[in-house]
């Protein structure tokens, strides 16, 4: 009969060792930087960046995050209070802005990885021929544009083809793929990544996307259904079962809303 192997002291100090909060903790991050604990530099850095675009660090936004988990870290002897992570250190932490009519779509990165985007109307007037002004709703293309900004530098995989797809096919009101269009090069992106293995030679977001508006036959106002039919299109496709930050479902969605906001 097997007996169970007694435990060492030392493996019973290691599984007591309290942990430190790391990115994959609180963010929906992967790879190297989810298993990073959160450093005060890291933090530190964040809040700078937030004062930067905002002229404050936002309430309950990322900044506040990584400070409280950082200050617990460093409360509990697991992190120094000059710390920084290669990552963040490295590869730096980013506030940009995206605007698109009618709106700015503020997105915040720890190397390279989303951890925070907003959405923030900025109401573009229009003269309109009777004198009166019009606010301009966000098409799928510009929607489409604004993806290839905040997660242009992502390789191309077969849900962002397919999101694309469904993108052109509610734009344009056709079921038929235009050969050279944003959805055939996407298809052809998604199947030229998935046969190469070093990551700078992949197709990414930017290449397919930008300029989308003009490269699409027609284009619409974006809508919450068209906003639902991409997204369920690229979850069908995706491992990971979550659209992704700033992806192509994520910016119709952010489009989709703010055309409702324009309509109240």
């Amino acid at each position: 009969m097997s007996q169970e192997q007694p435990r060492r002291p030392q493996e019973d100090k290691q599984q007591d060792k309290p942990q430190p909060i790391k990115y994959g903790d609180v963010f929906s991050v992967s790879g190297d930087l989810a298993k990073k604990p959160i450093a005060p530099q890291d933090a530190n850095m964040m809040q700078t960046a937030e004062t930067m675009v905002f002229g404050q660090t936002q309430k309950g936004g990322p900044a506040a995050v990584m400070q409280s988990a950082a200050t617990r870290n460093e409360r509990s002897g697991l992190v120094r209070h000059d710390q920084a992570t290669d990552v963040g250190g490295n590869e730096g932490v980013t506030v940009t802005e995206t605007d698109v009519p009618g709106s700015r779509i503020v997105t915040e990165t720890v190397g390279g990885q989303v951890i925070g985007q907003y959405v923030q109307p900025t109401p573009v007037a229009q003269v309109a021929a009777g004198g009166f002004m019009e606010q301009n709703a966000i098409t799928i293309g510009e929607a489409l544009e604004a993806s290839a900004q905040t997660a242009g530098d992502k390789p191309i995989d077969q849900s962002d083809a397919a999101a694309i797809q469904a993108a052109e096919v509610r734009a344009t009101g056709s079921n038929v793929i235009s050969p050279g269009g944003l959805a055939a090069m996407a298809q052809s992106a998604a199947a030229y990544n998935a046969g190469t293995l070093r990551e700078q030679d992949k197709i990414k977001l930017t290449d397919v996307l930008s300029g989308a508006t003009a490269k699409l036959p027609a284009d619409k106002a974006a809508t919450r259904q068209d906003a639902e039919g991409i997204a369920s299109a690229e979850l069908r496709n995706n491992l990971e079962i979550g659209t992704r930050p700033g992806g192509v479902a994520a910016s119709v969605t952010a489009a989709a809303r703010l055309n409702e906001n324009i309509k109240m």
